[in-house]
């Protein structure tokens, strides 16, 4: 198995073609089943330190590199910044270069701004895994989600799929569009006009306003929530009408195809943007989103780690 990627730092999906996507999630899919075995411990990274730098709030995505890196046996260390000389006014590219001079082998970044990941991966040798930046991307969060879908439906090109909700606020929303157009997949977008942005048919997606027609066959839907944090919130009128127009409930999701699946990435405000009982029906992946979310990371510590020992030692 090839164990490099031909790039430094993972900022964003559109630094992968389509073969460099499949390595990926080719070797997603042996880390996947290391995580069903007894014991999920190999020593592929053994002796390489890994550093968490998470400048924002996240459950699932720290979580899941910090258990990938240790079931691939690294070090790792969270880096908390208010705990830091940040709060002194050291700036974050001499934090960095700081913590460069510690040898790490791999550094994981999560920042509030579009572009810290690519600024910090230019003033430092060490590979960069961009784990969300503002509104820019999130290239884990569409790698993961582009190996749930082909797990579970078995393919992605000629795939349907309808991403809903804040696309004009959503990292992820940007990360999955580019994703799933290069691995031949038909994008919809679908949400109020004042949170879809100008330009998306510079993507290559389609545009609707209408969540009944644009997922009416559709083979993935993908809900986003509204953020509230980046002041999305004052673009609709209430929660409750954004609901009654956007929000996915079981009689729209009939409007699926028959096997089709549903998807968020998480944080869900359950009765919004989808109702409990889809969130937690026979249809979602959301949690099996969150599972392989492990593997899809392991992947990317591993081929950018350049690992010494196979994998399934």
């Amino acid at each position: 198995m090839e164990r490099k990627l031909k790039i430094k730092s993972l900022l964003d999906l559109d630094s992968l073609d389509r073969d460099g996507i499949t390595h990926i999630l080719d070797t997603a899919a042996g880390m996947k089943e290391i995580n069903e075995r007894a014991i999920k411990k190999v020593p592929t990274l053994k002796g390489r330190t890994q550093i968490n730098l998470f400048f924002e709030p996240s459950t699932r995505t720290r979580t899941s590199f910090e258990i990938a890196g240790k079931r691939l046996s690294a070090d790792v260390l969270n880096f908390s910044p208010s705990s830091s000389s940040l709060t002194k006014g050291e700036t974050t590219i001499d934090t960095v270069k700081n913590l460069e001079a510690m040898a790490p082998d791999i550094i994981v970044v999560r920042h509030k701004s579009a572009g810290a990941a690519e600024m910090i991966s230019r003033h430092t040798p060490v590979p960069v895994i961009n784990a969300g930046d503002g509104a820019h991307a999130h290239p884990t969060q569409g790698l993961l989600d582009l190996f749930a879908v082909r797990d579970r439906l078995g393919k992605i090109e000629g795939l349907n799929v309808t991403i809903v909700g804040d696309i004009a606020n959503s990292r992820v929303a940007r990360s999955n569009i580019i994703g799933f157009s290069t691995m031949g997949a038909k994008v919809t977008v679908c949400g109020p006009p004042p949170l879809i942005p100008a330009g998306m048919d510079a993507l290559g997606v389609r545009v609707s306003h209408n969540l009944d027609e644009a997922i009416e066959g559709a083979d993935v839907v993908m809900m986003l929530r509204i953020q509230l944090e980046r002041g999305a919130g004052g673009r609709f009128p209430s929660s409750r009408e954004y609901s009654v127009r956007y929000g996915l409930n079981a009689r729209r999701a009939e409007k699926m195809k028959p096997g089709a699946v549903i998807m968020h990435p998480g944080p869900i405000n359950r009765g919004v943007e989808i109702s409990p009982e889809v969130a937690d029906g026979d249809r979602s992946i959301i949690l099996y989103q969150v599972e392989v979310g492990v593997a899809v990371r392991m992947a990317l510590l591993y081929l950018l780690c350049g690992g010494g020992d196979e994998v399934t030692a």
